[in-house]
């Protein structure tokens, strides 16, 4: 069954790099028209890349952590498209480092809560009042394997703020679904080929942890990129309120 999201029109935040990207990617190769989110240097190879495999995609650029440059943005991308967003997943995010509890100070704390969280909440309010008016909208939050066990070392905000994400998805889902609106989470575990653990994870660590997952395997962005799809399609339509874990059996809930 092939999944055809044409007329769509999705924006992904942070997506110019990483699991962001490849879920632009995927939505835009089933037929949606995508808002590539960046903030820092450009989006030209990632527009580039989508426009050559016969995909529509535009760049915006914003700060997913400020209230205002959402609301431009999302101004600006119905401008461009000629309707509003039918499809937001949140995925900007980031660790930022790895800082002990010991050594946290507010400015960290900040950052962390506010790329992972605060971007979360202030975008679903950027695009719900456009879905509302027409009584249709799907939203996917992005948290993380972190959210359950507290991630490793030195992570333990990026861990709350991502656990955060599941609470706000839940009682979103009971607000909005009464306007025809799904709000669903993915909770990816241990993803390779992202900058994330080539930042973050020593391969000592990497190597221990595939050791762990039953499917034998880390995660390509892929993987994540293929459930994002199904939430976003008529497919997820009985579907709000749930986290889906993308970890190869790491964790079982």
């Amino acid at each position: 069954m092939k999944i055809d999201l044409t007329g769509k029109i999705a924006l992904v935040t942070g997506s110019n790099a990483g699991i962001g990207r490849q879920i632009l990617q995927t939505l835009a190769a089933s037929g949606a028209k995508v808002a590539v989110n960046y903030l820092l240097g450009s989006a030209e190879e990632t527009v580039d890349a989508i426009r050559q495999a016969g995909g529509e995609a535009y760049a915006f650029q914003a700060d997913a952590t400020s209230p205002a440059e959402l609301d431009n943005m999302v101004k600006e991308i119905e401008e461009h498209f000629g309707g509003t967003i039918d499809i937001l997943v949140n995925n900007a995010g980031g660790m930022i480092n790895r800082v002990p509890n010991t050594e946290m100070n507010e400015e960290h704390y900040s950052k962390v809560m506010d790329v992972n969280f605060k971007s979360c909440v202030f975008a679903c309010k950027a695009v719900a009042a456009g879905m509302i008016a027409k009584k249709s909208g799907k939203i996917i939050n992005v948290s993380s394997l972190a959210a359950h066990d507290g991630g490793g070392p030195g992570a333990s905000i990026y861990a709350a703020g991502k656990a955060a994400v599941w609470s706000y998805t839940k009682g979103l889902a009971k607000e909005l679904s009464p306007h025809g609106i799904n709000v669903n989470a993915i909770s990816p575990g241990f993803i390779g080929q992202t900058a994330f653990h080539a930042t973050f994870t020593a391969d000592a660590a990497r190597q221990a942890t595939i050791a762990k997952i039953p499917l034998g395997r880390e995660g390509a962005p892929q993987d994540v990129g293929n459930v994002a799809l199904f939430l976003a399609s008529e497919l997820s339509d009985y579907l709000t309120g749930e986290i889906i874990e993308i970890n190869g059996g790491l964790f079982m809930r």
